[in-house]
């Protein structure tokens, strides 16, 4: 990539993360904030429907919706699927550019803090993630290594990341978080500006990554309840290591689930409220350090 040249921030991809869907609605009515001298930047408000009535989603999950074959098959024609075609015209215009950044912004009831989420090791990715990680010990990096199929509304870009930012509540707004995650988006469109008058700032020599392996799901029975909770332990614990026999449930009746896992990971999205339907009670991360000379 020579030269940024147009990014979008999108808010409301889930219509009741209101930290995302009030930003955006502050950068629209407020253009110059996210206006630089040598790039273009767009608002694009995810999931409209869900944000008015304040839902996660209308019909099924926006932010799984965007896989090519999705994308090319008319007869998928829910709100969402009919919605994320729309939004691929708007990214990636027929008659235009596409879009060069995507910069989706969320919110989680998990303890994620700053978190930006990558869908692959690009170079640029890792530069901007290890400037971003540089001006807070909150922001986290994680990797979910990008399939063929590719899901996410990001992936529409092969530079596109999500800022994940927690615990608040799904429908709430949290002052405190609100800030920072403006700043964080701020900060990244003046990383694009610098990047673009070969004027980068200096990064740390070493940066930090959480690489998604795997998701667990609450233990059921036969009929699919649930039969136990996150383990008090284990709760608001994301990014902390999780090792071989730690407690990591809690049964109905008091009895501790153990990791049954052969080595130490480091969960994230611990106890998401939006995941339950997922089946997945957490995420497990193996963490990495990659050196400066391999950015």
């Amino acid at each position: 990539m020579d030269k940024i040249s147009t990014v979008a921030i999108v808010g409301g991809t889930h219509g009741n993360e209101l930290t995302g869907v009030y930003l955006a609605k502050k950068f629209n009515n407020n253009p110059d904030l996210v206006t630089r001298p040598s790039f273009s930047s767009q608002v694009v408000f995810g999931n409209p429907k869900a944000i008015e009535e304040c839902r996660r989603y209308i019909d099924k999950d926006l932010n799984r919706c965007f896989s090519r074959p999705d994308l090319q098959n008319a007869i998928l024609s829910s709100y969402e699927d009919t919605r994320a075609k729309e939004i691929q015209k708007i990214l990636l215009p027929p008659q235009g550019l596409p879009v060069d950044v995507i910069i989706d912004l969320h919110t989680t009831t998990s303890n994620m803090g700053l978190s930006i989420l990558l869908s692959s090791e690009h170079p640029f990715l890792l530069r901007l993630s290890a400037y971003l990680s540089s001006l807070s010990d909150e922001v986290k990096v994680c990797c979910s290594p990008k399939s063929q199929n590719a899901v996410y509304l990001d992936s529409l870009s092969d530079l596109g990341f999500a800022i994940e930012v927690g615990a608040v509540p799904q429908g709430v707004l949290n002052a405190e978080l609100f800030n920072k995650t403006e700043k964080l988006v701020l900060a990244a469109l003046d990383y694009f500006e610098a990047y673009n008058r070969r004027e980068i700032p200096g990064i740390p020599n070493a940066l930090t990554i959480y690489n998604y392996t795997g998701a667990i799901d609450y233990p059921r029975n036969a009929q699919g309840e649930i039969e136990a909770m996150i383990h008090p332990k284990r709760q608001f614990q994301d990014y902390q290591p999780l090792n071989p026999k730690d407690p990591i449930f809690l049964t109905f009746d008091g009895q501790e689930i153990l990791y049954d896992g052969a080595s130490t990971v480091y969960p994230i999205f611990i106890n998401e409220a939006a995941y339950y339907e997922k089946g997945i009670a957490m995420c497990l991360t193996q963490k990495k350090t990659i050196n400066y000379s391999n950015l």
